[in-house]
């Protein structure tokens, strides 16, 4: 017979403090009745003696010291799953907000997951087709990998994220199910309303699970929504034998919710106010993307953060790139040129790109044409330097080939339309076009065979 405690000893914030408590365990989940109608839910996040510290999903509001009864689960955090999940919307906490009813299914996962033996890790290869270029040719997605998008406030990070959910695909001639799960932490009204819309009007609602966390709701359902949202993907991925793509925006908002919470529980702060262990939750984040031995499927993740003051060196950013296999940065000097995607091509990297391109994946000719652009793009800029310096009108004739390369190079590969899907080999084929603005001996980085082969026959004859 469970025991139920009357009362609470303190209310700090989002945490209640309950004294007196027997068998309890860390990470517990824990009911309250308040007032004798209204439930909450909490979950131990401290345990000292008979004292536990329980963060309430709900928040504190209505509750008091003496109008709560509390009861112990004797559970973690669980989520029902099910292939019925696709095509639906749920809060923070994986309950359905979208009217259809509730999940029918006696299938429950813990949302901290499953340690994952690092031996039944499979290498990450093959390559999920954005259809956006500046990513499919030169910063590559891998499946089974964690590639941050690092963004910063005002910039277009949101409609990015919808044009990627609309598009994504496993490529040309792949097999396997597809799927997207789109978790939400801390986003506006009209920024959820804006995802929702435009996934239904694209016809892509029927394969995305979403999950949306408001800036109304409260702090601590936020900490809980990036793992429910994974715990979903390792079952349509693992169980189901899916390929996932998980897209959490905004990691930012769930390490200040991180550092709310910790501020509220007493902790001494680290660096910029963040606890100390922000790293090993981000870690036990991030660490749930991959593939496993025996399974078919695969989590790939694309989690999205704003950057405080555009500062890449921010502890966010900073700890992410620890843990991550590369980042894709948006850069707001060409979001005022109004290109977009805004993506500043030489601080992007994708770590994991080599293995899922070239022939059998992608072309034979991909990684030359990646490690070409990526080298005249950034002699674009020592001629733009230059120039600056000493003016354009005395500029060498190659330098002002490059200066024409450089403005084609962004607004016609890294510039493409919110709508528009570009497959793999439009994406390739223009990279070719384009270094056909260049003489052939330029092109210092690519095989002759493939110069022969691709380079643009009316640049020859130029």
């Amino acid at each position: 017979m469970a025991i139920e405690y009357l009362g609470l000893s303190n209310i700090n914030g989002p945490l209640v403090v309950l004294e007196g408590i027997q068998d309890a365990f860390f990470d517990e989940i824990v009911e309250f009745v308040v007032e004798g109608s209204t439930r909450k839910m909490g979950r131990i996040v401290e345990l000292d003696e008979d004292k536990a510290i329980i963060q309430v999903f709900e928040g504190t509001e209505n509750m008091s010291l003496t109008n709560t009864h509390t009861k112990l689960t004797g559970h973690p955090m669980e989520v029902a799953v099910s292939p019925d999940m696709l095509g639906r919307t749920f809060n923070g906490i994986g309950e359905p907000i979208d009217g259809l009813g509730p999940i029918t299914s006696t299938d429950r996962r813990d949302v901290n997951g499953l340690p994952l033996n690092p031996v039944r890790r499979e290498y990450p290869r093959n390559y999920i087709r954005t259809g956006i270029s500046a990513i499919d040719g030169l910063t590559t997605l891998i499946r089974g990998q964690k590639l941050p998008i690092f963004s910063g406030n005002g910039l277009p990070h949101d409609q990015l994220a919808a044009q990627i959910v609309k598009q994504a695909s496993l490529g040309d001639n792949a097999e396997g199910e597809f799927a997207v799960v789109f978790g939400a932490m801390g986003v506006k009204h009209d920024v959820a309303e804006f995802f929702q819309k435009t996934f239904e009007e694209s016809g892509v609602s029927d394969h995305v699970c979403m999950f949306l966390n408001l800036a109304n709701d409260p702090v601590v359902e936020r900490l809980i929504t990036p793992k429910v949202a994974l715990t979903v993907a390792e079952y349509l991925a693992f169980e189901c034998n899916m390929h996932i793509l998980v897209i959490l925006t905004d990691m930012t908002s769930f390490a200040e919710a991180m550092r709310e919470v910790s501020s509220s529980k007493g902790e001494i702060p680290s660096r910029k106010g963040y606890p100390g262990y922000l790293y090993s939750e981000l870690a036990t984040i991030y660490e749930r993307a991959g593939i496993v031995e025996g399974a078919n499927g695969s989590v790939t993740q694309l989690p999205i953060l704003t950057m405080p003051n555009d500062d890449i060196t921010h502890p966010i950013p900073d700890l992410t790139g620890y843990i991550t296999e590369g980042q894709v940065v948006l850069d707001r000097n060409l979001h005022g040129q109004a290109i977009y995607p805004p993506i500043s091509i030489l601080p992007s990297l994708s770590r994991l790109m080599k293995d899922g391109i070239g022939e059998g994946y992608t072309r034979e000719d991909h990684q030359d044409l990646a490690n070409q652009l990526f080298s005249a793009y950034a002699k674009v800029g020592e001629a733009r330097n230059l120039a600056s310096v000493i003016g354009e009108d005395e500029l060498s004739p190659i330098d002002k080939q490059y200066l024409k390369f450089g403005e084609e190079f962004e607004h016609r590969y890294i510039g493409q339309g919110p709508t528009e899907n570009r497959t793999i080999q439009d994406t390739l084929d223009l990279g070719w076009e384009l270094l056909g603005l260049l003489p052939k001996e330029e092109l210092d980085r690519i095989d002759t065979k493939l110069i022969d082969k691709y380079y643009p026959k009316e640049a020859q004859e130029a």
